[in-house]
């Protein structure tokens, strides 16, 4: 289903970062097209190895998904990162056809640190194109450097606190950039307009309640949102090593369902 990483450049398609496609069985007129990031802490963290599964489970059911690395240009910097990230996203909407279809919507997705950049670019988008994405897809979205929820107390017991630690302190060079609502998304006091969000994340998730109290400051701004909490026996935390598990073929529901639901 994946291919390999891909430099900038194939063909007609001069993307801004390193990307690999998942291209499942999807096809249509309609077919959506992801552009997805992995989660790595800010690269503060070993690089994954081998295929992202979230994405595999989304191009399962029924997308075109680009997976793009946004860590060795930028290092992992804001707001560089997200800068490059922005570029890719506006590469996406003009090769659109190239890479699925004319009329395909578009939509950002991403995990953990990913998932961080998967939601400014949401709220970027909604700044500098307003109505053109389709759709966010945060999955235990890492968006609060503060670190100080209730659950996120238990990240210690799987080995996460210091990664996280150090990923903050890594993507916010300066101490002034965690207070840029492009930067950390929770922090946002703005949130009005920003494109349909399905926020997934578990029972035991250390990122789980910043994942839910965004997912409810976008609903009470407007935002249509869908959340999805899933119980600790899927083996969800295995997505933060790039393991797959039995939440897979849930991701790919929950993502079939929450394109049914976008606006035509």
């Amino acid at each position: 289903m994946s291919k390999e990483w891909q430099s900038g450049e194939d063909g007609e398609i001069r993307f801004p970062l390193p990307f690999r496609v998942y291209d499942g069985t999807g096809k249509g007129k309609r077919r959506p097209l992801v552009l997805y990031f992995s989660g790595n802490a800010f690269g503060a963290a070993p690089p994954r190895l081998g295929d992202a599964p979230a994405a595999a489970a989304m191009a399962e059911a029924g997308a075109l998904v680009v997976e793009a690395d946004f860590g060795g240009p930028t290092r992992n910097l804001f707001p560089g990162a997200l800068e490059k990230a922005f570029e890719a996203l506006k590469h996406l909407f003009a090769k659109r056809k190239r890479f699925a279809n004319l009329h395909s919507p578009v939509l950002v997705a991403g995990d953990e640190a990913g998932g961080n950049l998967a939601a400014s670019l949401a709220l970027k988008a909604r700044d500098a194109m307003p109505g053109e994405l389709a759709g966010q897809v945060l999955l235990s979205p890492m968006l609060d450097p503060r670190m100080v929820t209730m659950s996120f107390r238990t990240a210690d017991a799987i080995g996460l606190q210091q990664r996280w630690s150090d990923g903050w302190d890594h993507y916010l060079a300066q101490a002034s950039d965690g207070q840029h609502p492009y930067a950390a998304p929770c922090l946002c006091s703005r949130l009005m307009g920003a494109a349909p969000a399905l926020v997934v994340t578990s029972d035991d998730d250390p990122l789980r309640d910043e994942a839910l109290d965004y997912a409810a400051r976008l609903q009470s701004s407007g935002v249509s949102v869908k959340t999805r909490i899933l119980p600790d026996h899927l083996g969800w935390t295995g997505l933060y090593h790039g393991r797959d598990g039995e939440w897979h073929s849930q991701i790919s529901t929950e993502f079939s369902q929450f394109l049914q639901e976008l606006p035509h």
